[in-house]
């Protein structure tokens, strides 16, 4: 009876995955939810998702749970972007969610980066298909942010919105546990595996204009680089060569 029971529940979540009740990158139920909704034991619930897992409907992380299955969105770290071109390039509509805008005095290490005392810090979610996908916090410098409103940052990037030009930007990615805030504001339990990137974004001159901080739950996200070859030398490492 356990063979055809499991059968039975891989069939009823299927349905819901298919009629779109639980949608592409979101988290399934817990196996515990499961176990009760059916009751049934939590191997018998596993035993049904790994059934879907090999349909390809769903996968499951270590310490995160039961997900639909879906394809993470490509990020290209060959130039500098915005998360929204990266989610229209993958077909996501972008909206953002402002949490905090605020005008205040700059932490230590930010002040040092952007050599400013004062800042204007912009907190906000960045949403792929109205389903969180990013939390962004973004620190500028009060003079250039000053004439910028909620509304603005809602609705444009930093990019768009400062009327400098940009040179680069240096980025730094990592692996991490969400805290207790960004699992609720992406809409994943505490402590799951996210991806921290922190970047320092420079203007034509080289002075840093923005400094950022972007955490991605790490099953909807991945990060590309193209690594170009090295042109063939005859020079030994670590040796120059003179006329």
């Amino acid at each position: 009876m356990r063979s055809i029971r499991y059968h039975e529940i891989a069939g009823a979540l299927r349905d819901r995955v298919l009629a779109g009740q639980f949608l592409a990158g979101r988290l399934l139920p817990s196996e515990s939810e499961l176990s009760s909704e059916f009751a049934v034991s939590r191997v018998t619930v596993r035993r049904a998702l790994e059934v879907l897992r090999e349909e390809g409907l769903v996968n499951a992380r270590q310490g995160f749970g039961w997900f639909v299955a879906s394809d993470p969105v490509s990020q290209s770290l060959g130039r500098l972007g915005t998360i929204e071109e990266q989610m229209v390039a993958s077909g996501l509509q972008p909206t953002r969610r402002i949490v905090d805008f605020a005008f205040e005095k700059a932490s230590r290490k930010v002040a040092k980066v952007l050599e400013c005392d004062q800042v204007l810090r912009v907190k906000r979610v960045n949403m792929a298909d109205d389903h969180p996908f990013a939390v962004v916090t973004v620190w500028c410098p009060y003079e250039l942010g000053k004439h910028l409103s909620r509304h603005d940052v809602e609705n444009s990037s930093f990019y768009n919105l400062l009327n400098i030009e940009l040179g680069g930007a240096t980025q730094t990615i990592g692996a991490d546990a969400a805290t207790t805030t960004e699992a609720q504001l992406l809409e994943i339990p505490m402590g799951s595996p996210v991806l921290s990137c922190d970047r320092t974004t420079k203007d034509r001159q080289g002075n840093a204009v923005l400094v950022s901080h972007h955490v991605f739950p790490a099953h909807r996200t991945n990060f590309v680089v193209d690594l170009p070859a090295v042109t063939a030398s005859i020079a030994p490492t670590g040796l120059r060569l003179v006329d």
